[in-house]
């Protein structure tokens, strides 16, 4: 089953303010057949390497190490899940566009995330992280279009707006609309966020909140 909210339902939500009571690492892995057995809803995080998604993670479930963080692109090299507050998975993926890998190694994690995106069908959404600096780059968008031509929902997460100034943050978030544009019908929606001042925190745990409660009602 998959669930996905379009246009501008995002903005419609009603808050609900998630708590995250726990949170547990419960296991990592290269086999999709190997992810935990569970019926329960789960959602997807993704990016380019040094995007900063292990410290968003941490900062989403307000522990300081929960995901590994690292200078080096390309450390999360597996599938791994987290259980939060019993009833959902958080999935800390491998990063795409390696830097520092070999090209063997590079296509055996792309042919495990794509595995994981076509058959773990209780992925209810994934989001996917752009670093807020750069201009848009060609890898994200690729790998954005193949999530929309596949019909996988997913969200943009925009990272580390801490390290850019309202106005300059603002405006490479109007390029990206514009080139997303040149072939998507409507942008994405996004949620912009930074791991160091919480931005965005409640946002992204009310999506999956509001998720949540309608794959339970379905």
């Amino acid at each position: 089953m998959k669930f996905s909210l379009t246009g501008s339902e995002i903005g419609n939500f009603r808050l609900i303010y998630m708590k995250i009571k726990t949170a547990e690492f419960l296991v990592s892995n290269t086999e999709v057949a190997k992810c935990p057995d569970s019926s329960l809803p789960e959602y997807a995080f993704i990016g380019r390497s040094n995007v900063g998604k292990s410290s968003l993670i941490n900062m989403l479930t307000e522990r300081k190490s929960l995901a590994k963080t690292s200078g080096r692109p390309g450390k999360t090299q597996l599938i791994n899940h987290f259980l939060i507050n019993k009833n959902w998975h958080l999935v800390d993926l491998p990063g795409y566009g390696y830097a520092r890998v070999s090209k063997s190694t590079k296509k055996t994690f792309q042919k495990f995330i794509t595995a994981y995106f076509e058959k773990r069908k209780q992925m209810l959404c994934a989001f996917v992280l752009i670093d807020s600096r750069h201009e848009p780059q060609t890898i994200d968008l690729e790998f954005m279009r193949w999530m929309g031509e596949r019909g996988i929902p997913f969200y943009i997460i925009f990272t580390k707006a801490d390290k850019l100034k309202p106005k300059a943050l603002e405006r490479n978030i109007e390029i990206y609309k514009t080139k997303m544009l040149e072939t998507w019908a409507e942008m994405p929606e996004y949620v912009t966020t930074s791991a160091e001042s919480d931005l965005g925190r409640d946002e992204v745990l009310n999506l999956i909140e509001t998720i949540n409660e309608q794959f339970i009602r379905e």
